[in-house]
Formats: structure tokens, C-alpha cells, sequence
């Protein structure tokens, strides 16, 4: 864990040990352990990038809470939630979440993080894309049939795309599109190998970027192609099996100034810039 993150985490210890003396408001009551095991079902960017692997045990210190991490695509995700087989939930598929929580699938759901997605692809560009709005980028790989690999696992990433060839008015039945039914990092590495073109959440591509020397970033920017993730309890009104004090402790841990803090400068010294941006 690195100098940073531990520091953070010895200042919230101390704060926690104040705040213990003093009653508190409503809600859970910080810094008390919380019995048994919770699983949370995630997209895997935020497993991909390492940052969970940063802040789980740090959680799980906190808490007492053991917890079962279940990395898929965002749609897999919120399928286990809907299905009352998680307890809590961190997606980047906003309108499929905001479903599931107008039918009360889903409670306490906040936006905690951003980036954007970015279209990746083989630094030739043989199918001159680069710089074009995403959208055209997007027409041109289809009408010149060029190599594209979609995740197709039903993630947030793949439900972008899905939006983005709708805007483009374009089928993404070409002979060269292809699916690879695989995770964010397996797709680029996938794309890399074959010199292909993907959508990938920009994280996962900088994380990944030693491994994926073949791909240049060519289209960025565009206001689509905003990433926005939410974290969110599964009611527990679903499930008599659901942890729900558990889920509300890690809804209230990602929205704390110290996990926020430490969000908005991971990835910095690794890659130059962060792989997030808090809210």
C-alpha cells in the first residue's frame, strides 16, 4: 500500500478513535466493527486499475468486514443485485442503475467517480480515425469493415458502445467486429496483439499500457464519452442473506473525505495523472 494511502489511513484511525467518544447522528456509527462477509459485485475497471486492491483492506481494517470481491461487467453486476446476490454494488452504467433504482432494487446510491473512455487502437491507424468526433470515428471503422473488438459481456463499457454506434447510425455487423466476451484488460490486450480498435474506460488503458504497447489513444475527449460510477446498497428487502449494515458501512467508506482523498491522486506517480477523478 503505498506512503500516501497509509497516511491517510493512520489520520482517519485517529479521527475514528475521537469520534468514538462522541455519540453520532444517525446511520452507522463510525469505527464499529460489523460482523461477517459482504460481496460486492463491481464492473472490472475498478478491479482492473488496482484500486481495489488498495482500498479493500483498508475497509475491511476499518470494519471487520471480510470481503468478497466479484469483478464483471456492469450489467453482471447489477444482475446479481436485482437478483439480491450481492450486498452492495459499484457500476458505471448509469441509466441501467437508475432502473433498478426507481423499482427499489437498489438504495443509497451515490456518484462517487469519473474518467472517460477513450477509442484505442493500432498506431498506424489504418483507418485514419485519429481525431475524429467518436462518432464518425466509429462510421469510418465500419464502412471501411476495420478490425473492432467489443467486449460484448453486457458492462457499462459495452452498453457506451452500443450507445455510441446508435448515434452514429451505424450496425456494428461488419465482418471485422468482433467480441471478445472478455474483461476491459483482456480486450486490450486482445486489441493489441491484433491490431485492432476498442472502447476502454481510460483507467484500465493506462494501467494496462505496458502491456499494450501497440495501442495509441485517437479519439478522446468528446462529452459522450464521459465515465461516471455509483456506488449503491442492494435493498435488503431482496435477500434475508444480504449484509445490510455491511453495505451501508462501504457506501459511507467511498464517500468518506479520506477515501475520496485518495482516489483523486491514484495512479499520479505511477502513470503521471490520475486514474480517476472524484466528484
Amino acid at each position: 500500500m503505498n506512503q500516501k494511502w497509509t497516511s491517510l489511513l493512520v489520520s482517519g484511525v485517529i479521527l475514528l478513535l475521537a469520534s468514538g467518544c462522541g455519540d453520532t447522528s444517525e446511520g452507522q456509527e463510525t469505527g464499529t466493527e460489523i460482523d461477517g462477509e459482504m460481496i460486492l459485485a463491481t464492473t472490472t475497471s475498478t478491479y482492473d486499475t488496482g484500486l481495489l486492491d488498495e482500498l479493500m483492506p483498508v475497509f475491511e481494517e476499518e470494519t471487520g468486514v471480510n470481503v468478497k470481491i466479484i469483478a464483471a461487467g456492469s450489467g453482471q453486476a447489477l444482475a446479481m443485485g436485482e437478483a439480491g446476490e450481492a450486498d452492495a454494488l459499484l457500476a458505471h452504467a448509469p441509466e441501467a442503475e437508475e432502473v433498478l433504482e426507481a423499482d427499489g432494487k437498489v438504495i443509497n446510491r451515490h456518484r462517487v467517480m469519473h474518467n472517460d473512455f477513450i477509442v484505442a487502437g493500432p498506431e498506424s491507424d489504418s483507418a485514419g480515425i485519429y481525431g475524429l468526433p467518436v462518432e464518425e470515428a466509429f462510421s469510418e471503422l465500419a464502412r471501411q469493415n476495420g478490425v473492432f473488438f467489443s467486449r460484448g459481456d453486457d458492462s457499462g463499457t459495452h452498453k457506451k458502445e452500443l450507445d455510441i454506434w446508435n448515434l452514429a447510425g451505424t450496425e456494428p455487423d461488419f465482418e471485422n467486429y468482433q467480441e471478445t466476451g472478455q474483461g476491459m484488460g483482456e480486450t486490450l490486450r486482445i486489441a493489441s496483439e491484433r491490431a485492432g480498435y476498442t472502447l476502454t474506460d481510460r483507467g484500465t488503458y493506462l494501467f494496462q499500457k505496458e502491456n499494450i504497447g501497440n495501442l495509441a489513444i485517437l479519439n478522446e475527449g468528446d462529452e459522450s464519452l464521459e465515465n461516471v460510477y455509483h456506488v449503491m446498497q442492494v435493498n435488503p428487502d431482496l435477500s434475508d442473506k444480504i449484509n445490510d449494515k455491511a453495505a451501508q458501512a462501504f457506501v459511507d467508506f467511498f464517500l468518506s473525505d479520506e477515501t475520496q482523498s485518495f482516489i483523486k491522486t491514484f495512479g499520479e506517480e505511477e502513470w503521471g495523472q490520475p486514474l480517476f477523478f472524484t466528484n
